[in-house]
Formats: C-alpha cells, structure tokens, sequence
C-alpha cells in the first residue's frame, strides 16, 4: 500500500516552534510529528510514503533518511513549485500512488488520534466504494463541516458547511483512503479535495464514512497542540503503556506525564497532570509543572511555575518565574529570574528580562 502525507507550507500557526523545524518534525510527545503517523502506516501495510511539500524539504531529507533504513520503506519528497491545495498534490504524486491497483492513504500532517488504520484499511477493503473518509464526532458541529450520512449506512449523502441547524456531528479528521481511480478526477492545478472532489465521489454514491473510536485533534497552533497532548497522554494511559514514567515517583502529581529517561528532575519538583519533558531536560528543585511542554534540553530552574505553556528547545526560565496562558518559548530563549510571562510568543534566541503581563509576540 501507499500513502501521501499533505505537509504544506510554513507552518506559520505554530511560529515560533516552525522557525526553527518544519512542523512535521515538531516534537509531540517527544517524538516528530510524522513519526507518529508513519509507523502507524507502516503497520497498516504501507511501503511507499509521498509527503507532498513545498516548504524547506532539504530539512527533512536527512532525517527521513533514517525512518526510511528503520522501517524498510520508500519515502518520497514531491516538492510544490506552487500550492495546490489539498487536492494537486495528489496529481504531482500520481506516478507513485498509480504504481499499482492497492488503495491509498491520504492525510493532513497536524492530525493526532490512535490512527486505527488497519481497521481503516479494512473497511475500505470491504465496502468496495472508491474513497473513505475518516470522520470523528464533536459536540459543537456548527463550528465545522458536516459529513451527512445516507440512513444506516456508511455512504456520505452530503456535506454542510457550518450547519445553523442540526444535521449530524460527524466531521472530516483529514484522514483518507482512496483507489487509485481517484486520480483521473483530479488535474495538476490547486485544486480542493474537500469542496472540489469529495463532493463528485459522493454524488456516486462512492464514498463512505468510518466512525472514529476515541480521541482527534488538529495541532497545528499552540492551543491545540496542547489540548491534544492531553488527549494522546490519556491515551497512553488507558493502553497502559510503558512510556509512562513510573507513577510511584514521588515527584508525580495526577498522572498522564511522559518524561524521557535521559532528563533530570529534582525529586522535590511536583509535574503533572498532563506534562511531556523531552531528552536532556534540567527540572530544579521546587519547580511546579502543570499541562505543559518542556522541549529537547530545557532547563527550569528552581521554584519555576509553568502552566499551560510550551518551552522550546535549549531554552531556560529562571528561578522563581511564572510562565502561563499558552505562552510559547522558541529555541534559545532565556527567562531571566522572578518574571511573569502572560501569553508571550517568544521567537528565537531572545533573552526576556522583564516581566510579559499581555499576551505578545516578542521579536
């Protein structure tokens, strides 16, 4: 089987973090972006994987390297020499996805869930219909559009845009199978998957909905980056996975904490509920850490507050600050001691050496 992952552009919603890596290499939960996807594909069957970009490929090549050696497959780089949307890139990759007659996967690089994608493959295998559409329910369906399904059946009738009334909570998690077929319905131009081709297979009555079990969410901005760590954490969790650092650690509050084994935390520090600290990471003694990140070799030093907030990579916040309300820390940022941070987004290299009280994006 094959796949294209729909990384795009600059990543700007998740600045500062993206000025420093492209978005799909972003650690989540101490591990980038695509990884999470890619073995997820690899274990469905997947054996040729296209990213379709049109941002700093040079980056990720060497990287991706290795995950090809790791995992004994093919990765592919079709580079964008303008955007085409959601639906172009798969016309730019049609030599790979067309290489034979097995389906295809399709998704958007900021989507997190637990990628049940052998079940996915298997219902599309089943139904026989040319495209599947990976849906999730949501409790606010006005806010989104809304996969509307035939009457006790898998087939998509419809979509609506924002309903004002109710119609359905399912809506489109920018996950895809897709027969190879589909590629004659698509011309290399930008092109819409969502408003341009889905409605097309539709009104043949050849695209199907597959229900999402558990949790979704879109982390390409702060906000959600962190609403999903919490969720993936919860996650792990009810899998009882190994990756959890042992909760009989006295510095352990409330559960749901990943801390990898390289960083050192200072036994009188209290982390949790729902925190990630990433290798090589310094937590002092004292430091309070509640629903945040902590990046590749942060270091926080003694009584830090940190609630709500992604600190970047080699960053540091001083003793005795406070750091809250989705602020986030580029690579190299310095914290100076005794400061309040409210909302800042930091970018690069910065050193702060007074206290943010507003929400700001800090040059």
């Amino acid at each position: 089987m094959k796949a294209l992952i729909l990384v795009g552009g600059f990543g700007t919603r998740l600045r500062p973090l993206t000025l420093t890596l492209p978005k799909p290499l972003v650690e989540f939960c101490n591990k980038a972006m695509i990884l999470h996807q890619i073995e997820a594909l690899v274990k469905a069957g997947v054996k040729d994987i296209v990213l379709a970009v049109n941002y700093r490929p040079e980056v990720m090549v060497a990287m991706l390297k290795e995950t090809e050696e790791q995992f004994g497959i093919k990765i592919t780089f079709s580079v964008e020499s303008e955007p085409l949307g959601t639906a172009g890139p798969l016309a730019l990759a049609r030599e790979v996805l067309k290489k034979d007659d097995s389906p295809f996967f399709v998704l958007n690089s900021d989507v997190t869930c637990s990628y049940p994608f052998e079940e996915f493959r298997d219902f599309h295998l089943a139904h026989g219909g040319e495209g599947t559409i990976m849906v999730t329910k949501v409790a606010e369906p006005s806010a989104y559009g809304v996969v509307v399904q035939k009457p006790n059946s898998s087939v998509i009738d419809r979509f609506v845009e924002k309903p004002v009334e109710f119609v359905g909570n399912r809506i489109n998690a920018g996950i895809y199978l897709f027969n190879p077929s589909v590629l004659d319905r698509i011309e290399l131009k930008p092109t819409s998957i969502e408003k341009e081709i889905f409605p097309l297979i539709a009104a043949e009555q050849q695209l199907h909905a597959f229900d999402l079990q558990g949790f979704w969410m879109d982390i390409g901005q702060p906000k959600d980056y962190l609403t999903g760590t919490c969720l993936y954490l919860s996650h792990l969790t009810s899998q009882q996975s190994n990756l959890l650092s042992d909760p009989t650690k006295p510095y352990i509050q409330g559960g749901n904490v990943l801390i990898d084994p390289t960083a050192e935390v200072d036994p009188t520090a209290l982390i949790g509920p729902n925190v990630v600290i990433g290798p090589g990471c310094k937590i002092g003694a004292g430091v309070r850490l509640q629903r945040c990140v902590v990046m590749a070799n942060a270091t926080v030093k003694e009584h830090a507050w940190i609630m709500s907030s992604i600190i970047g990579w080699n960053s540091s916040v001083g003793r005795w600050a406070r750091v809250e309300n989705i602020t986030v820390l580029g690579d190299d940022v310095a914290i100076k001691d005794e400061l309040y941070i409210n909302g800042a987004s930091v970018l690069p290299h910065k050193s702060i050496s007074s206290s943010i009280t507003e929400p700001r994006i800090v040059m």
